[in-house]
């Protein structure tokens, strides 16, 4: 016989998952953003170092929405129907972490293999292939790893609209302590005495400070993975785990059916809300890849006046640019807690569109920044006034804000509107990933063209860069239908 209490709990669904498990699972994000941090403030530089023009720096970065499109949709795609006894989502967390330890090796220690390999002289093409393979390698594993992650949350949370909101701050919140290690640890130049073994004969002291820097965020991916995958429970899907019913409207009689086929296939059964969300998030990247690519490199070419390997200004506004996008990251931190109460008293939509403008301002204020400290007399060493540095570092600071909302915002707002589908939640994640990802190659093909046809700079992008912010931040606030929020305490 079964007692009123459990009966009443199978009437009221599948009991909520507490919040100190969503924060476990979500913690990976930290170990996954401290690589993203050291790539985004060290590698577009360390690419120009090696050899590699300002306007082929961009084409280097095709891997990153290259690989988004093609693995992440992929590996959401398998994880939704993976039947291993370790669960779904996990084998691909583990997977991804691993690939990611091997891949920065490879950057790493890409001088010292380019040197076994023959670098001499000045040449460094065995240095720029394996770097180029092994930064490939990181993209790949790093998309490897993040949908199933948020596809894990989205199976946690179900159908509970606004622990779906919290599930995706905590991936927020720690992407941004990943992104302020990451950062901090990029602005420090000192960490070749700290680990002098990294100095070798092929590796200077800015080259030792990369190669430990990476050594670092093996540590940290280590201990983050291990948490994220001993929190869970998960059950293999043979075992009836699931928070909602992840089948196709329409499920193909052909379990061998081409798996683009289906991810494309989905598209017709897209709602209007949820073509919106895709657009804006498009155009939200559009606005956000510019400033990714050259942000630490703009505060060494425009902000510091120097050229990669000419003097110390160069490195020296890279090392500050790292500092911005450190300041960056707590304020990210900071929005990531206060999102559920922003979301809930505003709408998601009216908040996603003040993030965005917010995000166009602090673009053409970097133009304008750009224009001033060309026309203000640089101090002692041709180093740039201290107000234009504070001034470029409050503009860094600022896109903390606009951040957050992008890496939480539009998951959560897919996720939602895509349960009533039918579709699995990885499958999902690979259908936003593919608005995310096409922009971003539009961007790196184009780029470094687009800013050597206007004189080898970074406004011409970061023009383009903020008209579409503007625009998908009006389109968010009056396209975008404001969620309602699951109030029940047990799931329908």
């Amino acid at each position: 016989m079964k007692g009123p209490a459990e009966t009443s709990r199978r009437r009221a669904g599948p009991a909520r998952v507490p919040l100190r498990k969503l924060f476990r699972v979500a913690s990976v994000a930290g170990g996954i953003q401290f690589g993203w941090a050291l790539q985004l403030s060290l590698l577009t530089p360390y690419v120009q170092e090696l050899g590699i023009p300002h306007a082929f720096a961009s084409v280097i970065w095709l891997c990153g929405p290259l690989s988004g499109f093609f693995v992440q949709p992929l590996v959401g795609h398998m994880s939704d129907r993976w039947t291993g006894r370790f669960g779904r989502r996990r084998p691909f967390i583990v997977a991804g972490s691993a690939l990611i330890v091997l891949a920065v090796l490879i950057v790493g220690n890409s001088a010292d293999i380019g040197w076994l390999f023959g670098d001499r002289d000045g040449s460094k093409v065995g240095a720029i292939i394996a770097f180029v393979v092994g930064f490939w390698l990181l993209d790949v594993a790093n998309n490897m790893t993040q949908g199933p992650c948020r596809a894990l949350l989205a199976d946690l949370t179900g159908s509970d609209h606004r622990r779906t909101r919290v599930a995706n701050a905590y991936f927020s919140l720690f992407m941004a302590v990943g992104n302020i290690l990451g950062f901090a640890t990029g602005s420090f130049s000192g960490w070749f005495k700290i680990l002098p073994f990294t100095v070798t004969s092929a590796c200077d002291s800015n080259c030792a400070n990369l190669k430990s820097a990476f050594f670092l965020d093996i540590i940290f991916i280590a201990i983050t993975t291990y948490i994220s995958v001993s929190a869970g429970d998960e059950l293999p899907l043979n075992h009836g785990y699931s928070n909602v019913q992840e089948q196709m409207p329409e499920p193909s009689s052909h379990a061998q059916e081409a798996f683009f086929w289906e991810l494309f296939g989905t598209f017709k059964y897209l709602s209007r809300p949820i073509w919106i969300i895709l657009l804006v998030t498009a155009l939200t990247w559009i606005g956000w890849f510019p400033f990714l690519l050259y942000d630490t490199d703009w505060m060494g070419r425009e902000i510091y006046g120097g050229e990669p390997n000419e003097g110390q200004n160069y490195s020296i506004g890279v090392r500050m640019g790292a500092l911005g996008l450190m300041l960056n990251s707590v304020v990210l931190g900071i929005t990531s807690l206060l999102m559920e109460i922003l979301c809930r008293k505003l709408g998601a939509g009216v908040v996603w569109g003040i993030s965005n403008i917010v995000m166009s301002l602090c673009f053409v204020s970097m133009l304008i920044i750009s224009y001033a400290v060309n026309k203000i007399d640089r101090v002692d060493d041709n180093l740039p006034a201290d107000g234009v540095v504070a001034a470029a570092l409050v503009v860094f600071a600022i896109l903390g804000f606009p951040l957050a909302i992008t890496y939480s915002v539009p998951y959560a707002l897919i996720s939602s509107r895509i349960e009533s589908l039918g579709l699995g939640q990885g499958l999902s994640m690979g259908v936003l990933n593919l608005a995310i990802v096409i922009p971003q190659i539009i961007v790196s093909i184009g780029s470094g063209p687009w800013d050597q046809l206007f004189g080898g700079g970074n406004s011409p992008a970061l023009a383009i860069a903020a008209a579409a912010a503007f625009v998908s931040g009006l389109l968010a606030i009056l396209a975008i239908p404001r969620s309602r929020t699951n109030k029940s305490r047990g799931h329908q």
